[in-house]
């Protein structure tokens, strides 16, 4: 089983995720930003991962810090619970339709961090529903730093920002799925380098 549990607590935020790369995509979720358990357990869902988190932090402050701590903490969970990688089919993509809204995902678990992110949120409603659409990138970065993945994200339309947001963490949720995927018959690290 592919599992990993991380723990990091700041000043600023207190954080604990559990993770299951091989689950059903069973989560409890609980963050203390309604809109960002909605997002997470979107990605469980559709990435068929079990995904359990805690976090806590000074979000009568600001938001940012909690949702930029909560995709380090996913990343590094994402990294632990892949290992050497061995025998996963290592790329991913994916076109996701959310109504007006249509988000393209591709990533790579090359090890090496990279992030594009071509998203745009309609500025008007840039706060809605309590949530800062700002943050999504900075959650994105931060998860990519951690676990080493490179990651393009761009949306090609869209005009509510939460089906916006919701074709991009499903469209990751699809790509991840499809590269962390370990491929029958493969005994080895996807890479000539024999190491990813």
């Amino acid at each position: 089983m592919r599992h990993a549990a991380v723990k990091r607590e700041t000043s600023e935020t207190k954080i604990r995720i559990s993770l299951n790369l091989d689950g059903k995509g069973k989560t409890d979720i609980k963050t203390s930003i309604p809109f960002l358990d909605h997002m997470l357990a979107l990605f469980a869902k559709h990435s068929y991962c079990d995904l359990h988190i805690r976090a806590s932090g000074d979000i009568e402050v600001d938001q940012h810090h909690l949702v930029e701590d909560t995709g380090i903490v996913l990343g590094d969970a994402i990294k632990k619970a892949l290992g050497k990688k061995i025998g996963i089919a290592r790329y991913g993509n994916f076109l996701m339709p959310m109504d007006e809204a249509l988000s393209y995902v591709a990533l790579d678990l090359s090890g090496r961090p990279y992030l594009s992110f071509m998203v745009k949120f309609r500025r008007d409603y840039t706060r809605e529903a309590g949530f800062d659409y700002s943050l999504v990138r900075e959650f994105f970065k931060a998860l990519v730093s951690a676990s080493g993945m490179t990651l393009h994200i761009k949306t090609n339309s869209g005009e509510t920002n939460h089906h916006i947001a919701e074709s991009v963490f499903k469209g990751f949720a699809k790509a991840f799925y499809q590269a962390s995927r370990r491929l029958k018959g493969r005994r080895a690290v996807p890479s000539t380098k024999k190491i990813l």
